[in-house]
């Protein structure tokens, strides 16, 4: 809830732990946790929470920018010392260099789109970021390699672009993906699905939309059941978020609702952060419900009123 989010601070205060109680009343049944960045809204950063799981978590030795990654090592710090009777810095491996190939080269999709008047500025900021890119590569050549986690109470595994299989129940999680837009300075993340007896649930975290064509390509290639989106970050509407990488996102969203079967998209997080974010995609949700699918928020799925709209009416 950021400064701007229309609610007084003892509201953001209860709310924040009102929600901190019921991630850890499901945290006591679950035996699988998924950690897709280090980002602090996305995981917990009390040790015991973890106790008795397997953790599958975003890989901290690439694909990653330094704020994470400074992030990740005070993390897995906390997990080795609670679990490991060991100081990371002891467990830190050599590790080879490697090379990267040019994250451009797979968005085939993105790298086709015609920007009109936006296309000189786009080939700059593609320049720009292809340098910045290159200084990562650099980093994660010259950090010494963070080790996975096995303990008897808790298994930590680094899933990006890997599948693993519990019954009948299969999880797969992507290769590192943009936090964004491409080249996003605020770094990578990984998307996860969620297969059980013909039933798939897409959850694509923090892809802003989403924004890159290549990405709402492959969700349509998915064809979940169920599609956890979140949303463009229109309260940073005119700063973070300009028009033509919104349009980009009300474009995608309106593919995926044409060109799949899901039945019920939930936006979830960025995107109901401001009252007006339904008007910022009503095309979207005039074509849903044009196509009788479902597009709610997670407040509207449990039958409830977002919060944003709730303290602004």
């Amino acid at each position: 809830m950021q400064p701007s989010f229309p609610a007084s601070f003892a509201e953001k205060f209860q709310w924040l732990e009102e929600a901190e109680t019921a991630i850890r009343e499901a945290g006591q049944k679950a035996e699988i946790m998924i950690v897709t960045h280090y980002h602090y809204d996305h995981f917990m950063q009390n040790p015991g929470f973890y106790e008795g799981k397997l953790l599958l978590t975003k890989n901290p030795n690439e694909y990653i920018n330094d704020s994470q990654r400074k992030r990740a090592e005070a993390f897995l710090q906390q997990l080795w010392a609670y679990f490991g009777n060991k100081n990371l810095e002891e467990a830190l491996e050599e590790k080879k260099r490697k090379k990267y190939p040019n994250p451009l080269e797979s968005l085939k999709d993105s790298m086709k789109t015609d920007f009109g008047e936006y296309a000189e500025r786009r080939r700059e900021l593609l320049d720009k970021g292809l340098k910045w890119f290159d200084r990562r590569v650099k980093n994660w050549n010259s950090w010494k390699k963070i080790p996975e986690l096995e303990s008897e109470k808790l298994t930590v595994r680094f899933a990006d672009g890997k599948e693993f299989q519990f019954g009948k129940t299969r999880i797969k999680c992507t290769a590192p993906l943009f936090h964004g837009i491409e080249f996003s300075r605020v770094g990578w993340v990984f998307s996860t699905i969620i297969e059980h007896e013909g039933q798939k649930l897409l959850y694509s975290s923090d892809l802003n939309g989403p924004i890159i064509e290549d990405y709402a390509s492959w969700i349509i290639r998915e064809n979940p059941n169920i599609l956890v989106l979140d949303g463009p970050m229109t309260y940073m509407f005119g700063y973070l978020l300009n028009r033509t990488n919104l349009n980009r996102v009300i474009k995608n969203v309106c593919r995926i609702i044409n060109e799949t079967d899901t039945q019920l998209i939930i936006f979830d997080h960025h995107l109901p952060r401001e009252p007006k974010f339904k008007q910022r995609l009503s095309k979207v949700y005039e074509l849903a419900k044009k196509k009788n699918r479902r597009v709610l928020t997670a407040a509207e799925y449990l039958d409830k009123k977002p919060k944003v709209l709730e303290v602004a009416t």
